[in-house]
């Protein structure tokens, strides 16, 4: 009996103790597991960049005899859009008719790509290095 009795008490502590849950523990990840409390370093990001242009940019594009524009972010087109196409300001990343872009960023919570902006003469209009940040939208504007 003293040895059930033993038994039970070390399974109470256990049960009350509780086991710990491996996962990833930070909010900002895509996928943050709330029932985790241990962080098992398996935590993987994404980032958004919406790039856009203003009237005035769209008008010396338009004089340029550009009339579309096709989007590169890393090497991999992500997007094409006519010139007419502007904002009067920085629009949310997932607009209808914008171009935005949802990167992997996997393990780390920024990453700096390289982009291109070519027309339909096949002109490089833009080009550069645009930055992802985990969780957010970057607005990134395009002047002529």
């Amino acid at each position: 009996m003293k040895r059930f009795t033993w038994l039970l008490i070390v399974a109470s502590i256990m049960g009350i103790q509780g086991c710990a849950v491996d996962g990833c523990t930070d909010p900002s990840a895509v996928n943050f597991d709330s029932a985790a409390d241990t962080n098992d370093g398996s935590c993987t990001y994404e980032g958004e960049v919406v790039f856009w242009y203003g009237e005035a940019t769209s008008i010396e594009l338009i004089d340029y005899l550009s009339s579309s524009l096709n989007f590169y972010v890393d090497g991999q087109i992500v997007g094409s859009t006519a010139t007419t196409q502007f904002w009067n300001s920085a629009p949310d990343c997932g607009s209808n008719a914008s171009i935005t872009v949802t990167e992997n960023l996997g393990g780390v919570t920024s990453r700096a790509l390289t982009y291109e902006v070519i027309d339909d003469w096949g002109d490089v209009i833009w080009e550069g290095v645009v930055n992802f940040e985990a969780n957010t939208c970057t607005t990134f504007e395009l002047t002529w």
